[in-house]
């Protein structure tokens, strides 16, 4: 077995080299998790900024295709062309009047009408009337009879794109009409992006931007190469991603440039979760370095903790062995008393049923003893009556004859079923009958003490959980204490009442009694207690009903009665609900 010296020891190697690993490792997949952050980030800001400049290009180019179509469009007009005929009244306060009418129109930050030779006939707001260079290029253009383009800009910041077309009449230039747009909008728009947007000429000046400090400014001042190619220190800031789209038809270069922060913010997060991630799982292993080294240790003492253990059994064995062979016999022997309590137990309840049986012996004699006179008496008469030749009398002695022993045999017949042993079996089995017989039993020593019995059975089928004798016994001794309890009155009552249920059927027998005192309710159910004169009774027949009630998953309780008597009350599982079940 190693030593727990041993043990320290190579843990102690193991977990250097796996901190030198887990540092590799780290270090590795720092940079190669800042590396691809990077990456995507940069491709996030490409893909953003050449989106911005494709929608930003289509925006310029539908402003400007809008005014492109003005001046062609207005020079057909009969009312522009009527401002040049030589017989026009007041022309230039016309022109005016139409310069602003058309400018507040189409939006146009300027239109301007000239005459062939360059001179303003007028304009709507006299914002580029001065400008002779840019109105002498569009001239031009006019005089060839081409849409004259050009940018036009002053020094008070004042910026358009003009578009110009010649007035003619009969193919003669008569005048030419001028629109310029207005690029306050474009930037107004361009301003809501973060980044930074601008269009500049074929000088390298910045016409359009959404910096306002940028405009009209050479590029050259603004940019400047720093370090890494497509990297740009503009305004002490890096931007990265110099996209850019031509407008040949402006020639104008359209440029949208992107942050570089957002790049570096992504190097730094991927290379922070690498190094968190690496420690995490370099935690973990030195955990489990660790935890396997406790593990060794604790497998070390418990094989030591073994060995002492089973030396100790060795030792215990024998006498345990000895002690196993005498609870053997222990057991064996009370297994056999418990047969025999068992045993006990049955030949008592059947002494209680044999004993209630010669309670009854007297009454029951009386019973039979009446029908045995009456068919003697109605025997002798039919014999004096065939004498006489009277055959209906004989009949009708007869017939009272059979009657009586009809009466006898089912007397004896419950009487012969009561005495049996009882078997085991649970089943579904009819209350009614059951309590009809039980009442045939006790009803002669009823009678014989002036009791009532009443009962009267319910209309719909009762089945209850049970077993027919074990049951009739239940309510044989009911009957017979309330008969006892009641021998003497004059008024004794005795009622059966049955109370079907979905669930439970409750049976309860009510006497009009002295009832029980309330300190023998809790006594009234144990074996042996009675309350009857010494020879009347052995206190046993409540304690077997109330086991054989609790046999069939039911209970046996004692409440006091209406009239002050004492009222027992069974509760039986119904066999309907089993029975609606299985349908």
């Amino acid at each position: 077995m190693v030593s727990g010296a041993a043990i320290r020891r190579n843990t102690r190697r193991t977990r250097l080299a796996m901190v030198c690993l887990i540092c590799l490792f780290g270090v590795a997949a720092v940079f190669i998790s800042a590396g691809w952050w990077h990456q995507r980030a940069e491709e996030q800001l490409a893909n953003k900024a050449a989106e911005t400049l494709a929608v930003q290009a289509e925006a310029l180019s539908g402003i400007l295709d809008k005014y492109r179509l003005l001046p062609p469009l207005l020079s057909r007009e009969p009312s522009v062309t009527a401002l040049f005929q030589p017989d026009a009244v007041n022309p230039q306060e016309a022109a005016r009047r139409k310069a602003v009418e058309i400018a507040g129109m189409s939006g146009a930050k300027e239109v301007a009408f000239f005459h062939p030779d360059g001179r303003v006939l007028a304009t709507a707001s006299s914002l580029f009337s001065d400008n002779i260079d840019e109105q002498s290029r569009l001239l031009v253009a006019v005089q060839q009879g081409r849409l004259g383009r050009q940018t036009v800009s002053l020094d008070s910041e004042q910026r358009a794109y003009g578009f110009a077309f010649g007035i003619r009449d009969n193919n003669r230039l008569i005048g030419a009409i001028a629109v310029y747009v207005d690029f306050d909008p474009v930037e107004a728009t361009w301003s809501l992006s973060d980044n930074p947007i601008f269009v500049t000429d074929r000088l390298g000046t910045v016409f359009l931007t959404n910096r306002p400090q940028w405009r009209l400014k050479p590029l050259s001042q603004l940019m400047t190469q720093s370090g890494a190619p497509g990297h740009y220190m503009v305004d002490g800031k890096i931007l990265h991603s110099d996209l850019t789209r031509d407008l040949p038809l402006l020639d104008w270069q359209l440029h949208v440039l992107s942050d570089e922060r957002p790049m570096r913010t992504a190097w730094w997060t991927g290379a922070t979760i690498a190094a968190l991630v690496s420690a995490l799982l370099g935690g973990i292993a030195l955990f489990m370095v660790q935890r396997r080294e406790a593990h060794q240790l604790r497998m070390r003492r418990d094989r030591a903790s073994a060995l002492r253990l089973e030396r100790l059994v060795r030792e215990r064995t024998r006498a345990l062995s000895d002690t196993n062979i005498s609870l053997s016999r222990e057991v064996d022997e009370r297994r056999i008393a418990e047969e025999q309590l068992r045993l006990a137990q049955a030949e008592l309840v059947q002494a209680a049923k044999l004993a209630a049986l010669g309670q009854m012996s007297a009454a029951l004699s009386h019973e039979f003893n009446q029908p045995l006179t009456a068919i003697r008496t109605y025997a002798d008469n039919a014999v004096r009556f065939l004498e006489k030749g009277r055959s209906d009398s004989v009949t009708d002695n007869l017939t009272r004859i059979n009657g009586l022993v009809e009466r006898m045999a089912g007397l004896s017949r419950s009487l012969l079923s009561f005495s049996r042993k009882p078997g085991t079996t649970i089943k579904s089995v009819p209350l009614v009958p059951i309590i009809d017989e039980a009442l045939m039993l006790a009803r002669p020593g009823a009678k014989k003490a002036g009791v009532a019995l009443n009962f009267k059975p319910v209309e719909s089928p009762c089945a209850v959980f049970g077993g027919q004798i074990r049951l009739s016994q239940v309510f044989v001794n009911l009957i017979n204490n309330g008969v006892d309890a009641l021998a003497g009155r004059e008024d004794g009552e005795l009622s059966i009442c049955i109370q079907p249920g979905t669930n439970e059927t409750i049976v309860r027998v009510v006497d009009n009694g002295p009832g029980i005192p309330p300190d023998q309710k809790i006594s009234i159910f144990e074996p042996f207690f009675t309350t009857k004169d010494v020879g009347s009774g052995i206190g046993i027949g409540l304690s077997i009903a109330s086991s054989i009630v609790r046999d069939f998953g039911g209970s046996l309780e004692v409440e006091d009665g209406v009239d002050g008597g004492a009222c027992f009350v069974v509760r039986l599982k119904s066999a309907q609900e089993t029975k609606a079940a299985a349908e």
